[in-house]
């Protein structure tokens, strides 16, 4: 049994399916040692403006297809504008759309179709870092 904390985790999307499959790809506990994970669904951008600057977020996870804003851009604006911006893990479309997580400033990336596997370690590593530096 770990003694990791549970982590709050903010999945964006406008789309309630898309939120449902990044949900069910990652799991309630992705990783022995990072903790079991809670979720906070939200379609809108300012929601998740707020959760992040009132720290409420441990990790964001972004949709980067969702409309009119999208994860890419929103996962850019938030590491520009809050100071201590939770690690953020964008969802895109395409393999060949993962160098704009770059731009982003993203901490990683997910490909549709989501790889349950994939998914849930790379949501751990970016937990693992995150809670490596606190």
């Amino acid at each position: 049994m770990s003694d990791a904390p549970t982590q709050n985790v903010l999945v964006f999307s406008h789309r309630p399916e898309v939120r449902e499959a990044l949900i069910n790809a990652v799991g309630r506990r992705p990783a022995p040692d990072v903790g079991r994970i809670r979720y906070q669904e939200v379609g809108g951008v300012a929601e998740v403006l707020a959760a992040c600057d009132a720290g409420e977020v441990d990790l964001a996870i972004l949709d980067g297809e969702a409309q009119p804003t999208g994860g890419l851009g929103l996962a850019r604006q938030l590491k520009d504008e809050i100071t201590d911006c939770p690690p953020i893990v964008v969802a895109v479309r395409r393999a060949d759309d993962q160098w704009l997580a770059t731009w982003s400033k993203a901490e990683a990336v997910l490909v549709h179709p989501l790889d349950p596997i994939t998914a849930a370690e790379t949501v751990a590593d970016v937990l693992r870092s995150a809670l490596a530096t606190r």
